[in-house]
């Protein structure tokens, strides 16, 4: 009893449960039960507050997007003025991934631990902060390209955090038949990012310097940082401390032992390989179709390309949600529908990758790339929702693992594609490849992919963590 007095306030009532409960006592069992769903039931957002957390959420990752893609829009003024090489370009845009890739499972693991929301106002306030000291370090700096080059590198750091966080803040406080739609509608903000920064940003650059870009993509998302502190979390500070990260939330945690279990379930092992899978390819797809439309169709307009495929992407994210938590609404297995949005974001946007093989005029490719990057954003109500399904107690640190092995692929699957232009001098071949990746992602996920709870033991439901 002394131990349950201890650990009594950071223990969740299943534990309570199972040190409690002896044969002659199993009456008491069903009212745990019932207090443990009261507990889960009321730590849940009311719809009302979870439709504002969707919007703010929202623009925080259509703001994320703005300083991240901030660089690339202003790279090209910026080697002009300080005299910079093609590599060293790449240097500074390359030094983003890999910082991106660091801080994947950190921020997934403290958000599970203290918190999703207060690891995205810390982390934006930071981000949106550096953004907007960009231009200072780069006039004031002797070497602009390594005070750049290592910008970039914080860059990735603090918004790596961010999608993990999220996981964990929707797996806490949004119920199942919700996720889909808030996951979905927060995702299309890095497509709404993409088209505001490239629209606006290309404007101001040209307009008032890129130094413009800089200043008004960082202060505005220091702005939402603050505004999400004062009026949703109320002006409580966001503070965590090391007491707060060794004892855990309300969420139940799993120790070195659990870890190893969880990562030998073939539900989780399935889920990481097809976002794998699904990154590797949305990366290369994003990082090359500019230079496809340009080999294939040179005089044909950079903003139709550029454009036309978000604003489809935007839509098709949205709807996606609404579908899946539909279906689940009405009473359709949470693993099929999570496996029917993954089989129209990796199989039936196969489809028309494949046809890009072919010979076709340019409104056609358009069409087909339109198709494509739409259907892809099925899976934001797919795979990324399923493990939150799968592990909502750590649902932002496995994200993160997820995460992780997705950026890192992304970026060998990027070289890769390149090294296969060049050998072959074929797009048909990087097409090809793309497919047999989606392909395979979508086996595995069809194959192995549940959606019921596996970070819990049967014999102890909840666990205290210890890594």
């Amino acid at each position: 009893m002394a131990i349950i007095q201890k650990h009594g306030k950071n223990s969740c009532p299943d534990l309570l449960c199972h040190k409690e409960t002896h044969p002659a006592e199993k009456t008491g069992l069903s009212g745990c039960q019932n207090q443990k769903k009261w507990t889960e039931q009321n730590s849940h957002w009311p719809r009302p507050l979870a439709r504002v957390w969707t919007v703010v959420l929202l623009l925080g990752t259509c703001l994320l997007y703005c300083a991240r893609v901030a660089m690339p829009i202003c790279t090209v003024s910026m080697a002009e003025q300080f005299g910079w090489s093609k590599r060293e370009s790449g240097m500074v845009l390359g030094s983003f991934f890999w910082g991106y890739c660091f801080t994947q499972v950190l921020g997934g693991y403290v958000s599970d631990r203290v918190g999703g929301e207060k690891v995205l106002l810390l982390s934006a306030a930071a981000w949106g902060a550096m953004t907007a000291f960009t231009p200072v370090l780069a006039h004031f700096c002797s070497q602009p390209i390594f005070s750049m080059t290592l910008a970039r590198f914080l860059m990735g750091l603090l918004q790596g955090v961010h999608y993990p966080s999220l996981a964990s803040l929707c797996s806490q406080k949004v119920v199942e038949s919700e996720r889909g739609f808030l996951m979905s509608t927060v995702g299309s903000g890095s497509y709404l990012g993409t088209l505001v920064i490239g629209g606006v940003g290309s404007l101001m650059l040209d307009l008032y310097g890129w130094e413009s870009v800089f200043y008004v993509s960082g202060l505005l998302s220091v702005l939402w940082a603050y505004c999400m502190w004062k009026y949703l979390l109320k002006g409580e500070g966001p503070i965590i401390t090391l007491e707060s990260l060794g004892s855990g939330g309300s969420q139940s945690k799993l120790s070195k032992r659990h870890w190893l279990r969880l990562f030998k379930q073939p539900s989780v092992c399935a889920v990481i390989i097809t976002h794998l899978c699904t990154a590797s390819t949305f990366f290369t797809l994003l990082s090359w179709l500019p230079t496809f439309f340009k080999d294939t169709f040179p005089n044909a307009k950079g903003w139709v390309f550029n454009v036309i495929p978000w604003l489809v992407a935007i839509p098709s994210s949205l709807f996606s949600g609404c579908l899946s938590d539909h279906l689940i609404s009405q009473g359709f297995d949470t693993a099929c529908v999570r496996k029917l949005m993954q089989f129209f974001s990796m199989g039936v946007s196969s489809i028309f990758t494949l046809l890009l093989c072919g010979t076709t005029t340019f409104p056609w490719t358009v069409a087909f790339v339109s198709a494509t990057m739409g259907l892809t954003t099925f899976s934001h109500s797919g795979v990324s929702v399923n493990v939150q399904d799968l592990a909502p107690s750590c649902a932002g640190a496995l994200f993160g693992v997820m995460n992780t092995c997705g950026a890192f692929s992304g970026v060998l699957m990027v070289y890769f594609s390149g090294y296969l232009i060049e050998s072959t001098g074929s797009w048909a071949s990087v097409f090809a490849l793309i497919t047999a990746i989606n392909l395979f992602g979508l086996c595995t996920f069809l194959a192995f992919a549940e959606a019921r709870r596996v970070d819990i033991d049967s014999r102890t439901r909840y666990h205290n963590i210890h890594i």
